[in-house]
């Protein structure tokens, strides 16, 4: 699979995006990550209000010659701000939320493509920087990010969680060249 479809969701993928999410959950609990997601702490209404708000929630398809258009692969969400872990701050960023990989169709690097685009979506805005947090005591979530270019830049601790208790979270930052 070498070619994907970037979509932004609609009310009709709310389904899906739930799924997608709580099998990304049940993953990271089989492998013993026991902190970060669980199934059923976000639902339809959570993803049905960061699209119709300031954010955006995008899709991953696997281009094939199927009528649906292709499995979906992935989804990642992407905000305009996050004062809940950054504070206020100029428009500059664009702050990536729950990248979502289906462990059963995605193709090795699939993640990696998918943060991609989002940073590309960010840099289309004109901003400069992609941001996301990441569970602060996640130590091989942190070094993907880490390995993907970007940078540890401060901890926020008892950070808000829809639908869960508040965790701390490393701020990671980086740099987009356009």
């Amino acid at each position: 699979m070498n070619d994907l479809r970037i979509r932004l969701a609609a009310e009709s993928d709310l389904p899906t995006l739930v799924r997608l999410r709580d099998a990304a959950a049940r993953w990271m609990l089989a492998r013993g990550v026991t902190r970060q997601w669980q199934p059923g702490e976000l639902d339809e209404d959570h993803f049905r209000r960061v699209i119709a708000g300031d954010g955006e929630v995008w899709l991953a398809e696997s281009e094939s010659e199927s009528a649906d258009g292709g499995a979906v692969v992935g989804a990642w969400e992407l905000w305009w701000d996050d004062e809940a872990a950054w504070g206020a701050q100029p428009p500059m960023a664009g702050y990536i939320h729950r990248l979502m990989i289906d462990r059963t169709t995605a193709a090795p690097g699939t993640g990696r493509r998918l943060l991609t685009a989002a940073e590309a979506r960010v840099a289309a805005t004109g901003r400069t920087h992609a941001r996301l947090d990441c569970l602060a005591d996640n130590a091989p979530l942190n070094a993907y990010y880490r390995d993907a270019g970007y940078r540890p830049v401060g901890l926020v601790e008892g950070k808000p969680q829809p639908g869960g208790p508040p965790k701390s979270f490393t701020l990671m930052e980086k740099a987009l060249t356009s």
